[in-house]
């Protein structure tokens, strides 16, 4: 062949349309009923943000669950405005503001009406890093997405995508890539002052993408 036949190597648009085919939208079946199951089932599953600069998507490693019952749940007090998208039913995109700045990514988790709900707590980046490097201001890959705030940031997610069915055919969705499965810990979850002894924050363990402090990963225990 003359070198100045060879083919063009793919280009980046090609390789994003190959790696879209090897995500599996999930439906509503896929998901557990149970909520901390839920928090479980999550954990090396894919949360994909279509946008119109281009895919960015993440490899779920870290979660927590939000009961009934839960003081430090936001439907403990009932159904509110702010948070009446908890109240969906499973699988669909809660989205709050925390601090007055941060915006955080939940999965309902329950029956219509309960306000059970799964937050993702971090994701190892998997398309689109430097569409995340650029609204993270950041370079380095596990300072994009290690932390609820930061996901959602890298990630473009906003209050307009609060109540998305994560299930449907929208621009954010959850979905499954194969592999294989991840070992699961499990300890107590951070950040928060009510509640605070419940075995319900799920991670894969050794991953370098999870949050929190070192001794809450050394706490914890196999789940899988």
């Amino acid at each position: 062949m003359n070198p100045k036949q060879r083919p063009a190597p793919k280009s980046p648009v090609q390789k994003s349309q190959v790696e879209r085919i090897t995500i599996r939208r999930l439906t509503r079946a896929d998901l557990p009923a149970d909520t901390a199951a839920l928090a479980q089932y999550l954990i090396g599953k894919i949360v994909v943000h279509d946008l119109p600069e281009g895919r960015v998507s993440g490899r779920i490693v870290e979660t927590e669950a939000y009961l009934t019952g839960d003081a430090a749940c936001h439907a403990f007090r009932g159904q509110t405005p702010r948070n009446r998208s908890l109240f969906l039913g499973r699988g669909h995109a809660y989205v709050y503001i925390s601090y007055g700045m941060h915006r955080m990514l939940n999965v309902t988790g329950a029956e219509a009406g309960m306000g059970e709900g799964v937050l993702i707590r971090a994701i190892e980046p998997r398309d689109g890093l430097f569409h995340m490097q650029a609204r993270r201001g950041l370079s380095r890959p596990t300072d994009l997405t290690k932390g609820p705030g930061r996901l959602a940031q890298a990630m473009g997610i906003d209050l307009n995508l609060d109540g998305i069915d994560l299930c449907g055919d929208g621009a954010l969705w959850l979905g499954e890539a194969g592999g294989d499965t991840p070992e699961i810990g499990v300890s107590v979850r951070i950040g928060i002052s009510k509640d605070t002894d419940r075995l319900l924050r799920f991670y894969e363990k050794g991953n370098r993408f999870v949050s929190g402090p070192r001794k809450l990963l050394d706490m914890g225990q196999k789940t899988t």
